[in-house]
C-alpha cells in the first residue's frame, strides 16, 4: 500500500516539496493543507497586486487543474493540533486526517511586540493574503500611513501606499536603513533614494503606541520621543517569526521554529519541517539557523522530497545570496558582505551615487581570496559568483573577468573598465578587463 504524505502549508516550500515528491513517486498519496488560500501563489508578488500591476490570479504559477492532474489533493482547512503518537492531525472543524509522513511548512507571521493599539482596525503586516486584504480594506481613500520597521517588507509597504498617492512616514529604529545588513554608505544611497520618492523617513525612531478613535480604528501613533503623528493606517513590518504556536502542546520540539536536523527531520522520525518555520539545530555551514527567504524554502522543499522518496539528502544551501528592489534600485548580494569588515578582510567600493549604481567587494587581505559582493543598479550573474566562491578565486581574478558576470543586456551602459581602473589605482595593480566570453558564461551554468 502506498504511503500518505501530508503537507501543512501551501507556500513555496510546501508546494515545491509536493511537486518534487510526485515527480519521483507516482504512487504515494499527497495532501496539501492550507487555511490561507485554496491555491498556491507567489507571496513576493502581493505588493504588485495592490499597486495594480497584476491581478491576484496572475500570482498563481499553476492552473487550477494542475493539482488534480498531478494527483495532489488540496484541503482548505486550518490545522489546530497534531497527534504524533497516532499519526493524525485535527482540523478546526473537528475532522481528522491520518498520515504516514508529515511535512510542516506553515511559514511565518508578522511580529507583534505587544504595542498598545496593535489590534485596532487599520493596523496590519504584509506577509499573508489576509494581510493584503486587510491593507486593501483600510487604506482606501486615506491620506497618510505610518510604516514601522526598517526592512524589506517595510519599504515594500511604503512603496505600495506611495503608488496610490498616500503620504507615508517610515519609522526606522536604527541609525540608518537596514543597519544590520548594509554598510553605511550603501544604506545612505538607499535612504537618499527614498527621500527622492517623498518618503518621510524617521531614523532612530520607535513606535510607542497606536492611538485609536471612538470606532476602534487607528487615527495616530505616538513615537518614543512623544511625537504624535496622525495617520489612518499603521503597517507593522518589524520582521516575521516562525508560525508554530499550534505545535506548543505536541511532542514536536520547537524553539523559535520547528527544530530539525540536516535532513529537515524533527525529533519525530516521520515529521519534517521546511521553509520559514524550520529552525536547524546546527546551522548549515556559513548560514543561519532560520533563513526566511523564498529560494531557501524552495531548496528545502526539493531536498526533503528526495529524502521522502528514498534518497536521504542533507540540506545544503551553498553560498548566501539574495536580491531585492528598493523602489527603482535593484540590489543583489553574493557571499558574505557584512556591515563592518571582519579582522583580516579588505574591501573595495565603486559608485555612481547620482545614478544609484554601486558595487562593494570584500576579500581576504592576505590571500586576496574573494569573499562576497553587493551590487546596486547593476545586475550580476548568480552562477558566476557561485562558481568563483566555490573555486576561491582572488579578487584580482574577479576584476579581470567582471564582464562575464554582468547580466545586463549589451545595450545597457557598461561600467567594468571604469570600475577596474579605480581598483588598479587603489590597489596598485595593473589588471586589464577581459572581453566577455559566452563560452565562459555557458560554463557557469553547466
Amino acid at each position: 500500500m502506498s504511503k500518505h504524505i501530508a503537507i501543512i502549508g501551501n507556500g513555496v516550500a510546501g508546494i515545491t516539496c509536493a511537486r518534487h515528491i510526485r515527480k519521483r513517486d507516482s504512487d504515494c498519496k499527497i495532501t496539501v493543507i492550507s487555511a490561507e488560500t485554496e491555491y498556491f501563489f507567489s507571496r513576493t508578488a502581493l505588493m504588485y497586486v495592490y499597486m495594480g500591476h497584476m491581478k491576484f490570479e496572475h500570482t498563481q504559477p499553476y492552473e487550477n487543474w494542475f493539482w488534480e492532474k498531478n494527483r495532489i489533493d488540496l484541503v482548505f482547512k486550518y490545522v489546530v493540533s497534531i497527534d504524533t503518537d497516532n499519526n493524525d492531525l485535527k482540523y478546526d472543524d473537528g475532522s481528522q486526517l491520518a498520515y504516514d509522513e508529515l511535512v510542516i511548512a506553515t511559514g511565518a507571521k508578522s511580529n507583534m511586540f505587544g504595542w498598545k493599539g496593535q489590534d485596532l482596525k487599520g493596523v496590519g503586516g504584509l506577509y499573508s493574503f489576509q494581510d493584503l486584504q486587510n491593507m486593501e480594506k483600510y487604506t482606501q481613500g486615506i491620506k497618510r500611513g505610518v510604516v514601522v520597521g526598517g526592512g524589506l517588507i517595510g519599504i515594500e509597504m511604503a512603496e505600495m501606499m506611495l503608488s496610490r498617492g498616500i503620504d507615508v512616514t517610515f519609522l526606522v529604529r536604527e541609525r540608518h536603513f537596514w543597519e544590520h545588513i548594509l554598510p553605511e554608505n550603501e544604506s545612505n544611497m538607499i535612504m537618499a533614494h527614498m527621500k527622492e520618492h517623498h518618503l518621510d523617513l524617521r531614523l532612530s525612531t520607535e513606535l510607542d503606541e497606536i492611538i485609536g478613535d471612538e470606532n476602534g480604528r487607528a487615527k495616530a501613533i505616538k513615537t518614543n520621543t512623544g511625537e504624535i503623528i496622525e495617520c489612518e493606517w499603521v503597517g507593522l513590518t518589524t520582521g516575521v517569526s516562525p508560525n508554530v504556536a499550534f505545535l506548543k502542546d505536541s511532542n514536536i520540539e520547537i524553539e523559535r521554529g520547528v527544530l530539525v536536523d540536516e535532513n529537515c527531520t524533527t525529533n519525530i522520525a516521520n515529521v519534517h519541517a521546511i521553509g520559514d518555520c524550520a529552525e536547524f539545530k546546527v546551522a548549515p555551514d556559513g548560514r543561519r539557523n532560520i533563513e526566511q527567504v523564498w529560494y531557501t524554502g524552495k531548496l528545502m522543499g526539493e531536498t526533503l522530497a528526495k529524502t521522502l522518496t528514498g534518497s536521504p539528502t542533507p540540506y545544503s544551501p551553498g553560498h548566501w545570496f539574495n536580491s531585492a528592489k528598493f523602489f527603482d534600485i535593484e540590489y543583489q548580494t553574493y557571499g558574505v558582505v557584512l556591515p563592518n569588515l571582519k579582522e583580516g578582510e579588505e574591501d573595495f567600493s565603486w559608485d555612481r551615487a547620482a545614478d544609484n549604481i554601486c558595487i562593494h567587494i570584500v576579500f581576504n587581505k592576505e590571500t586576496r581570496v574573494f569573499k562576497g559582493i553587493n551590487t546596486f543598479g547593476i545586475r550580476m550573474r548568480h552562477d558566476a559568483f557561485n562558481q568563483w566562491l566555490n573555486e576561491k578565486v582572488t579578487v584580482d581574478f574577479v576584476m579581470e573577468h567582471l564582464k562575464d558576470a554582468n547580466f545586463d543586456p549589451e545595450f545597457y551602459n557598461q561600467h567594468e573598465e571604469e570600475i577596474v581602473d579605480q581598483f588598479n589605482v587603489e590597489q596598485g595593480t595593473s589588471i586589464a578587463v577581459k572581453k566577455k566570453s559566452w563560452q565562459r558564461i555557458l560554463n557557469f551554468i553547466r
